[in-house]
């Protein structure tokens, strides 16, 4: 992932093993990470139990919020892929009871947002 990528809030994508390294104490048993993607300080993660959404806080990044959704939680979500001058992916989740969406993340045009999407969709939809 390019500086410029990160500073701007786009995320790129993350190999499992190291997520797994960084965050496995997060994990439960059985659970397995699909795919993760990083921003500068941030991190998302698609298990096949759940999303963890990793929030650093504070200047230092010390402080962090970890933030567990239950694929069962979604009602639905969209996706947006990357123009020629909109040089970002989108996606958007909504969950169970909610108007706008819960969950608003940009991406990098690294990520494949349609890879993305199938295993947010084999999860929910499974």
């Amino acid at each position: 992932m390019g500086i410029i990528s990160g500073i701007i809030g786009n995320a790129g994508v993350v190999p499992p093993e190291k997520l797994e390294e960084d965050y496995g104490k997060l994990l439960t048993d059985n659970e397995k990470i699909e795919v993760g993607f990083k921003l500068v300080r941030d991190t998302y993660i698609f298990t096949n139990k759940r999303m963890i959404l990793i929030d650093k806080q504070g200047v230092t990044g010390k402080k962090t919020q970890y933030l567990s959704i239950c694929y069962n939680r979604v009602s639905r979500f969209s996706i947006e892929t990357a123009g020629h001058f909109d040089l970002d992916a989108e996606l958007k989740i909504w969950l169970s009871g909610e108007d706008t969406p819960t969950i608003d993340k940009k991406f990098n045009r690294k990520v494949n947002i349609y890879d993305l999407q199938k295993v947010l969709a084999g999860f929910v939809l499974g």
